[in-house]
């Protein structure tokens, strides 16, 4: 059965569904470049997991976060956030999405087989990054695994980052277990094809998008 939260599920594969209807679509007036879709589907799976896809548009202290820094938008720390003022959406867009792009960039720093992965894939990785930072990622089991050649056994890693401290103890954090869940199945059985699930895909189109 799937792990992937139903409302989350359905949002992933309507996105991919746009990838695919875009790239048969011809567009005469030269748009903006926007993310890759490793980066977009990414940007969903942290929406989803940082905010249950609210805006969080006042700063608030993540008490769970290490050092409980001041976090805005979808878990945006650092001198950016400013206590009391408001963030509107586009304030968190032009946010998040540097920090999603240095992640990217990280990604394909440290994973040697980075171009042979699927968007799943890709996107699973990239939360991580994003979630836990560059340095928490190299010289992972994880890591070491992918670049081995083995990316199940490194996907199978991924439910290892699910600890917190709260009130001083390392503890295991529900949101965590169920974020590096949804990772875990994205980078394992989503990226098992080497492409879009197009049987999944058409579910959706069918208007049948329940896991499997």
């Amino acid at each position: 059965m799937s792990k992937v939260p139903t409302v989350l599920r359905n949002k992933l594969l309507q996105l991919a569904l746009g990838f695919a209807v875009g790239a048969t679509t011809y567009v005469a007036v030269e748009q903006p470049a926007k993310p890759s879709q490793a980066v977009q589907l990414a940007m969903e799976l942290g929406a989803h997991y940082e905010s249950s896809g609210r805006h969080i548009g006042v700063p608030y202290v993540d008490k769970l976060g290490k050092g409980q820094p001041l976090t805005v938008c979808n878990g945006v720390t650092g001198p950016e956030v400013v206590a009391g003022r408001y963030y509107s959406k586009d304030d968190c867009y032009r946010l998040e999405l540097p920090k999603y792009l240095q992640a990217e960039r990280a990604a394909k720093r440290l994973f040697n087989h980075w171009a042979t992965y699927n968007v799943w894939v890709q996107a699973s990785f990239i939360d991580m990054l994003y979630n836990l930072g560059e340095g928490a990622v190299r010289g992972s089991t994880m890591l070491g695994l992918a670049n081995a050649g083995k990316l199940e056994a490194a996907c199978v890693q991924m439910p290892r980052w699910v600890r917190g401290t709260v009130n001083g103890q390392s503890v295991q954090l529900p949101g965590l277990v169920d974020r590096r869940a949804t990772t875990a199945e994205l980078c394992r059985d989503w990226g098992r094809d080497g492409h879009f699930s197009v049987i999944a895909i058409r579910g959706l189109e069918g208007g049948n998008a329940q896991a499997d």
